[in-house]
């Protein structure tokens, strides 16, 4: 399998997350903080590691700032629910992934809040004056991804901060497509609250991400439960960061984080991007000198990730994607990429686009065979 979809979720693994899955499954996995036996101790040392490994690679403000969570999503609804009160006005984007558009929308339809969706340029890039624009005195969070998980592009996340920080609003940045390839300083950048999954960019297994806490967001727990400590409290402590961590977590898929996290400090997310983009122009440029297709988003390699979206103008993306799966062992991935609003935008909906995401262990080799396979169903139009 030529395996083209690391945009959903990364594959292969690094040889070193594997590593360090099988051996902490089989000599570490106990109860973290839940005991005081050996294993339960080192357990949470994992957890405390990794925490510190997140804060310096995003230069957060403290380790315990930093909340593990299932995914992404789940980051996102922690952050959404907990700081929202009844009658707050949200911005954000026409890029956004249902996981930030969800959530949202359905607090807007319940009477709670109200929302404003800035549109995107041609391009796929939101112009910050007009976040800047969409202000009311009611305004108390603005949600932007960093990057287009449909359309690749990189937004101004650190313009946006310092505007959404003069106007003493909370800002929370998705970096579910950019955690782990391009730099993120919440501090510098004004983050308040920084969501992103364990499995993509950074290479971790699947069941796992973080959420970014920053000391201006007041985060109500949504999951109440055990914490492993002060276990007469009623309620759930107040102490970070278990207050929002009810229940064992995920340690096993934490330990390989942290592995994949090696990774990307060793190679460099830099080099990764390049990578990735190189492959991403050879395509692009492939698909220039062939009639039929049409590529979505601006060419600009320093203003996007590892992304190429593009449709086929003889059949639908749906087909395109099974037939290059079913008779090439090429997987893609197509359709609306749980992002409506941006196809909407740019006309794609409601059949979407076939979308193509190497990795960092994708190759020229398989770039080629994509294009002849694409040749070929196409009838070389």
């Amino acid at each position: 399998m030529i395996y083209l979809d690391n945009a959903a979720t990364s594959f292969p693994k690094p040889e070193g997350v594997y590593t360090a899955l099988d051996h902490f499954a089989r000599h570490t996995l106990a109860n973290p903080g839940r005991a005081g036996h050996k294993m339960a101790l080192a357990a949470e040392h994992t957890l405390d590691d990794a925490r510190h490994r997140l804060n310096r690679f995003f230069s957060g403000v403290r380790p315990d700032r930093w909340v593990f969570t299932l995914n992404c999503t789940d980051a996102l609804n922690m952050a959404f629910k907990g700081v929202l009160n009844d009658g707050d006005h949200v911005i954000t984007t026409d890029l956004e992934h249902n996981s930030v558009s969800r959530p949202l929308v359905a607090m807007a339809e319940a009477g709670r809040i109200t929302l404003t969706r800035i549109a995107s340029d041609g391009g796929g890039t939101v112009d910050p004056a007009a976040i800047q624009a969409a202000f009311t005195p009611k305004t108390r969070l603005v949600a932007v991804t960093h990057a287009s998980n449909v359309l690749g592009t990189v937004q101004p996340i650190a313009e946006i901060g310092k505007l959404v920080r003069a106007r003493d609003a909370l800002y929370l940045v998705d970096a579910a497509q950019t955690a782990g390839v391009i730099p993120i300083d919440v501090q510098a950048e004004c983050i308040d609250l920084l969501a992103f999954p364990g499995h993509k960019s950074l290479f971790g297994p699947t069941g796992t991400g973080a959420l970014y806490v920053g000391l201006r967001a007041a985060v109500r727990p949504w999951r109440e439960g055990g914490t492993g400590g002060d276990s007469s409290s009623p309620l759930q402590p107040k102490e970070f960061p278990y207050y929002l961590e009810g229940g064992t977590p995920n340690v096993l898929g934490v330990a390989g984080l942290v592995a994949g996290l090696n990774f990307v400090e060793e190679r460099g997310p830099a080099a990764i991007l390049h990578h990735e983009i190189e492959l991403c122009d050879r395509l692009r440029g492939a698909l220039g000198e062939m009639s039929g297709f049409e590529v979505f988003g601006h060419g600009d390699p320093k203003r996007r990730v590892g992304t190429v979206s593009f449709r086929c103008e003889v059949m639908p993306a749906s087909d395109l994607g099974a037939i290059l799966d079913q008779s090439f062992d090429i997987a893609i991935r197509p359709g609306l990429h749980c992002a409506p609003y941006i196809h909407k935008a740019v006309g794609s909906y409601p059949d979407g686009l076939a979308r193509v995401s190497p990795g960092p262990f994708s190759t020229t080799a398989e770039i080629d065979t994509l294009i002849e396979a694409l040749k070929e169903v196409t009838g070389g139009i």
